[in-house]
């Protein structure tokens, strides 16, 4: 399986449905009302996070997620139904951006924790909604909302209780294979691994906690060299960090030195995080160098273990002190700011604002307007009359007046378009 731990989606949430211009026909009912239903809304769209997945590979196949739209109102006051969710997921730890704004807007780290990331469009109201006593047979009825439109970025931070690093080749695919049913590639060549592995560990007691192979560090990954800065991010939810120091390398305590330069120079958080030290291949090295590496690791950490992978050798002492560990350390608190995501909603009811685009020309821009222009067709006169009315109400032309707006000049609202006359609809 493709590791994939960043990619970017488009999605759309469900157009509403139209509502219906009718009119009641019952027998005996002589000139019957108005009786057009309201069209159904449309689909929202929510990303649900969803622990059986490790990878975001699905998003390479499928980037588009379009919700259903909402079906259109029909006779006799009948209401269109509303469009089904679609519910797209996500694997555990997936943080959520905006490309547009690169505001954060979720953090998805709990199986089924949902984020709603586009609303979909509100259902037209039918012609029976109009009808009132002065006008009682309305000959309109409004268009469905559109849906909205965004792109997201999703970013993988895989969930650990445990993080193995090290310099390549420095074993720990051996080590993660041995203790836990991982199956990673192993061989006696740096960057065999090019992707971060899982393995479940059983501690003593019977309890799992899970262990992330990390692979690709080496001096200036924070930087983007090697593989590291790919997957430095995927220790920051650790609880704390296995260090497998290659003990046959010519200088293991500079490797040492070297890694932990570059998890300080990526966050202060993982350079500040609990660490273990692991002195691997004890099998290959003789008791004078195992002895003095020992004592010089011994200066810089508490907990130091002499292992080897390949045999066997301390890892179930090594294990039983993880799980332990793993018991008293709390997880990390994220630090990651989640913020509000107005985008997700159709709602803008901000003030409108008249720009002049031209010498004759004149654009309203706000939310509540642009809202209003969206459900007015503008083939139908009733309905842009009414439309105009608002926007009377709303003192937009007395606004324009001030603005020395001119009989004939073109004012433009959304995707509506018509000309100024002062003596026409403006009171």
């Amino acid at each position: 399986m493709i590791f994939l731990d960043k990619t970017k989606i488009r999605i759309v949430s469900g157009r509403g449905g139209n509502g219906m211009v009718a009119w009641r026909r019952e027998k005996y009912v002589d000139k019957g009302g108005p009786a057009g239903g309201d069209g159904g809304k449309g689909g929202d769209v929510y990303l649900i996070a969803d622990e059986n997945m490790s990878t975001l590979m699905d998003f390479k196949y499928k980037s588009v997620f379009k919700a259903e739209s909402g079906e259109n109102g029909g006779i006799k006051n009948c209401h269109g139904h509303w469009a089904k969710d679609l519910y797209i997921k996500v694997p555990l730890g997936t943080v959520v951006k905006d490309l547009k704004s690169g505001n954060i807007i979720a953090d998805l780290v709990v199986h089924e924790q949902k984020a709603l990331v586009a609303k979909g469009g509100r259902g037209g109201r039918g012609n029976a909604r109009f009808a009132t006593a002065q006008k009682r047979a309305p000959q309109f009825c409004e268009p469905g909302e559109p849906g909205i439109e965004r792109e997201l970025i999703l970013e993988l931070k895989l969930i650990a209780d445990v993080g193995l690093l090290g310099m390549p080749n420095a074993g720990k695919s051996t080590l993660i294979s041995r203790i836990s049913s991982a199956k990673p590639k192993i061989a006696d060549y740096p960057f065999t691994t090019l992707i971060p592995n899982l393995g479940v560990v059983k501690g003593p007691n019977g309890d799992g906690f899970v262990v992330a192979d990390i692979p690709g560090l080496i001096e200036g990954a924070s930087e983007g060299v090697g593989l590291g800065h790919d997957f430095l991010r995927h220790v920051e939810r650790c609880r704390f960090l296995v260090h497998l120091v290659d003990l046959t390398a010519e200088d293991p305590f500079s490797n040492y030195e070297k890694i932990n330069i570059e998890l300080a120079k990526h966050s202060e958080k993982l350079s500040k995080l609990y660490q273990i030290v692991a002195l691997n291949k004890i099998d290959a090295v003789d008791e004078e160098k195992k002895n003095d590496m020992f004592d010089k690791f011994k200066t810089v950490s508490e907990d130091v273990f002499l292992i080897s992978a390949v045999t066997g050798e301390n890892i179930q002492a090594l294990v039983n002190f993880m799980a332990q560990k793993v018991k008293e350390i709390e997880k990390p608190i994220s630090d990651i700011v989640v913020q509000e995501d107005l985008d997700a909603f159709n709602n803008d009811d901000s003030e409108y604002e008249i720009t002049k685009a031209a010498k004759d020309t004149f654009v309203i821009t706000g939310g509540k307007v642009g809202r209003l222009a969206q459900v007015t067709d503008a083939r139908n006169t009733e309905q842009v009359i009414r439309f105009q009315n608002i926007l009377t109400g709303m003192g937009v032309f007395e606004k324009l007046k001030s603005m020395n707006v001119k009989d004939g000049d073109t004012i433009i609202v959304g995707n509506l378009e018509f000309a100024y006359y002062a003596d026409e609809f403006y009171g």
